[in-house]
Parts: structure tokens; C-alpha cells; sequence
């Protein structure tokens, strides 16, 4: 199973959450393109994508780095504050008091997200501050296009991959790190408290809407 799960808002949306559907919305409509479209070149259903662009549905990173690449944009103008001043795109840096909580855990299947380079547009890789629940519901897995790169901070996490229609696991500790073709179905969990690791995902080719 993909990344195209309902998820429950436990929590109230952030400011981001709520203008983020019509964000999407506004620009498929700006590039011509129909739901019908959208979701054919996604591989989402138009329900969800309905339910996303009225926010009902607040998708996973790997969803919003799907529907970037096929509306030709990236996570960062979708995710960035109303009032966000205009930035050099040569130099992109965010202090620690910065970081923007762009996705919370109750809005994304118990995942926490915290953009690095928020500041950052057109950029091929998006990096974030990822933490992990301790319960994800076992049919949920992610995969998208792109690579993967995941460093732990904290915390132990259990990270399962399905290969060749199997689940493996791997149990990773602080200073672990995985690299993965993101197209591989995957997903991660704590272990122990609160467990934190540096996410960094990069963008193949965007793939046109026929």
C-alpha cells in the first residue's frame, strides 16, 4: 500500500496545514491541469486529491514531494509562510530558532516535520527533522519517486523496507544512517521515547501531466 492513507487530525492544524490544499489547488488550476489529471499522473485517486486541496486530508512529505514534481514546483512553495520574506536562492541559511514545524503528527500519521531549508527554493533535495511515532498502523507504507537519505539523532527507530514483496527490518540506532531508492515501499517507528532523525530526500525529474 502507498502513501494514500486518510489520516486523523488529532491536533490542530498549523497555519501551514490549512493553506497548504489551497496552495495545491490554485496552482494545478494555474498550470491548466484538471484533478482527473493530477491524479492520473500521481497515481492518487481524485478523491484524495480532493480531499487534500479542501484539507481534510494533510498528506505526508513523500505525497507533497509527488504532487511538487508533477506541478513542476517543489515541497518549499508549498510549505512556506504567508509572510515569508524574499531570499537569495544562492545561500540558504536557517538558524535553529528558524526551523518551521510544517507537518505535525497528528495531521500525518503520527509523523512530526520540521522543514531545514524551508528558505530554499527550486532545490533538488528536501531536508527535514523527522520524528518517528511508536505505533504506525501496519498497512501503511510510503514510497514516491526519488532517494532517500536518513541519519538518526535520537532515539532508536525500526525501519522496514518490503523487497521483492518481503518486509525486512533493520533496527537503527544514534549515528545509523540508511540510503534508499524511495520507490521501495518503507516506513519507520520509535523504539524508545522520542527518536529523531535527519531526513534528506531528493527529486528525480519531475514527470509531466499528459
Amino acid at each position: 500500500m502507498t502513501d494514500e492513507i486518510d489520516s486523523n487530525k488529532e491536533d490542530a492544524p498549523t497555519a501551514i496545514e490549512l493553506q497548504l490544499g489551497k496552495r495545491i489547488s490554485k496552482l494545478r488550476a494555474a498550470r491548466g491541469r484538471t484533478q482527473d489529471q493530477l491524479a492520473a499522473a500521481t497515481g492518487f485517486t481524485k478523491g484524495y486529491l480532493s480531499k487534500i486541496e479542501n484539507s481534510k486530508v494533510i498528506p505526508p512529505i513523500g505525497t507533497l514531494v509527488k504532487i511538487a514534481q508533477v506541478l513542476d514546483t517543489d515541497v518549499a512553495d508549498l510549505l512556506e509562510p504567508e509572510d515569508a520574506p524574499d531570499q537569495n536562492d544562492a545561500i540558504c541559511v536557517v538558524r535553529s530558532w528558524q526551523r518551521e514545524a510544517v507537518i505535525k503528527g497528528g495531521s500525518s500519521f503520527g509523523y512530526d516535520y520540521a522543514a531545514l531549508a524551508h528558505k530554499r527554493h527550486h532545490k533538488q533535495m528536501e531536508p527535514f527533522i523527522m520524528v518517528f511515532p511508536s505505533k504506525v498502523d501496519r498497512d501503511i507504507r510510503f514510497e514516491h519517486e526519488g532517494e532517500e537519505f536518513m541519519f538518526i539523532l535520537d532515539g532508536e527507530v525500526e525501519f522496514e523496507a518490503t523487497i521483492d514483496g518481503r518486509n525486512k527490518t533493520w533496527i537503527l540506532a544514534p549515528g545509523d544512517s540508511v540510503y534508499f531508492d524511495s520507490r521501495t515501499p518503507h516506513r519507520g517507528r520509535s523504539l524508545s521515547g522520542e527518536s529523531r532523525a535527519l531526513v534528506v530526500i531528493y527529486r528525480s525529474k519531475a514527470t509531466a501531466i499528459p
